[in-house]
């Protein structure tokens, strides 16, 4: 069972940073390219980030600059380190997991991230 486990949301003041991590278990993490969405209340959910196995990235132009997403393929882990957060980056973080095929799609539960003064 394919499991997708993110941590390390919370409130934070604006410029300020946090660091997200996703844990996944049940499957070849390798296999996976790796991403984060995000979704604030009222707007459609939208790529932030993501990394292939190899460590290609890519990034929204929203967050280019600011985030940078890593991978651990030893620890099934992937991270988003999020710098100068501003009121606008408040949203639910959330991981997924999309089989480097394209057969397979997963999702994790997500981390809310609140970005105020």
């Amino acid at each position: 069972q394919v499991q997708l486990v993110e941590s390390g949301g919370g409130l934070v003041q604006p410029g300020g940073s946090l660091r997200l991590s996703c844990a996944a278990s049940g499957m070849i993490f390798s296999n996976y390219v790796m991403g984060w969405y995000r979704q604030a209340p009222g707007n459609q959910r939208e790529l932030v980030a993501s990394i292939t196995r190899g460590g290609t990235t890519n990034y929204a132009d929203f967050v280019k600059g600011r985030f940078t997403i890593s991978r651990d393929n030893a620890k099934n882990t992937v991270y988003l380190q999020m710098n100068a957060l501003q009121p606008e980056d408040t949203a639910v973080y959330a991981c997924n997991a999309r089989h480097i095929l394209g057969a397979v799609n997963y999702w994790g539960r997500g981390t809310q991230v609140t970005v105020s003064s």
